[in-house]
């Protein structure tokens, strides 16, 4: 399993947290030997392409993830579902009836691809049962020590652990219709539970819900918080400044300064 090496305090960006067993860089991330350092100065969080980079593209598509790296990311994030025994890039069950949905094999290979190689790639899972074709897919691929996958469905994570301890995981928490549908009765509870006992390794928040008692509470507990999905330029803004992880966006030139 992934595992924190601590908390550092330092001068200028003073704060740093020291994931172990990730090794993905980025513009605002390097790598150590086995772990990425994310800084927390509200201008180092990662920048995270919603769909490979959707404002300019479509979604979950080999062309937006080009738009994602031309203009600049860290991350890349895109959904899977499966669909007649294989593994497709889509959001939603419409999406998947799309005769031009994208493979996961072929979205992997493109994203070991020599100019990808310093971006991370979060798999957001739709439902349960995609957990094994996917830890495959990752492994074939060789990208899973720059994968980070999250989901709505606790089980999907759960399964994804305990088939692969080093897999890093990431909770995703949506609005309050979300939650109901997921039945959560204290979410905030939860979750905090889960990063305690390492039952997963991130939360992802709808931006929203994200303050900076969610944040210290998160980083008390060794985790990440990434924010979801932010496509107003003064927003991605406050979040920088309160100290986010990472911030999810379908129109990376938002953070441009």
């Amino acid at each position: 399993m992934a595992h924190w090496e601590g908390f550092e305090r330092g001068a200028g960006c003073t704060e740093r947290l020291v994931l172990a067993g990730v090794s993905w860089s980025g513009r605002h991330g390097r790598v150590a030997c086995g772990g990425i350092v994310v800084l927390m100065d509200g201008y180092g969080c990662q920048c995270i392409g919603h769909g490979g980079a959707s404002a300019l593209a479509p979604a979950n598509t080999l062309a937006s993830f080009e738009a994602a790296i031309d203009v600049g990311v860290d991350m890349v994030e895109f959904d899977v579902r499966g669909h007649r025994g294989e593994l497709i890039l889509a959001h939603t069950v419409l999406d998947v009836r799309r005769r031009s949905q994208v493979s996961l094999s072929d979205a992997l290979a493109h994203l070991s691809l020599r100019r990808f190689r310093d971006v991370g790639i979060n798999v957001d899972v739709k439902h349960v049962g995609c957990e094994v074709a996917l830890l495959d897919g990752l492994r074939h691929a060789g990208v899973l020590d720059r994968a980070l996958v999250s989901s709505q469905v606790p089980a999907v994570l759960d399964r994804v652990r305990e088939l692969e301890p080093r897999a890093l995981t990431g909770i995703s928490i949506g609005g309050r219709v979300a939650r109901l549908s997921r039945r959560w009765q204290d979410w905030r509870a939860e979750v905090l539970a889960g990063l305690a006992s390492r039952r997963w390794d991130a939360l992802m928040a709808q931006h929203r819900l994200v303050d900076a008692r969610l944040l210290e509470d998160v980083v008390t507990r060794k985790g990440c918080l990434y924010a979801w999905t932010v496509n107003e330029r003064v927003v991605i803004q406050s979040l920088r400044g309160l100290g986010v992880h990472g911030i999810a966006t379908a129109d990376p030139r938002l953070f441009a300064s």
